[in-house]
């Protein structure tokens, strides 16, 4: 039976000369790390969310609607740079897992 993409996270280690387990540790530490910077960015996006809607619902006091559109803006802002950052991570991750793979069939 096929495994389903969906639910592999991780990728089987098989040790060998050129990746050994602590090489390959360090790159799941560094994958997991990137993930949790990903949500830590998303969570500080949610907040300025939050916040921008907050400031919207206060009718009295007229002049924070432009601190509402600036909380808005920087949101999307965060939530735009943790995606960018963890792409480009991510990238260079699989770029230099596969670099080591391709070395230990030579």
């Amino acid at each position: 039976m096929k495994k389903l993409k969906l639910l592999k996270f991780g990728r089987d280690f098989k040790p060998d000369k050129q990746i050994i387990l602590r090489d390959y540790l360090a790159i799941e530490r560094t994958r997991l790390a990137n993930e949790r910077t990903l949500l830590s960015y998303i969570r500080s996006s949610l907040y300025l969310l939050l916040g921008s809607i907050g400031f919207f619902q206060l009718k009295d006091f007229p002049n924070f609607k432009y601190l509402a559109l600036v909380s808005l803006v920087f949101s999307v802002i965060f939530f735009i740079i943790g995606v960018f950052r963890f792409r480009l991570l991510k990238k260079s991750l699989k770029r230099l897992y596969y670099m080591s793979e391709k070395d230990k069939d030579k």
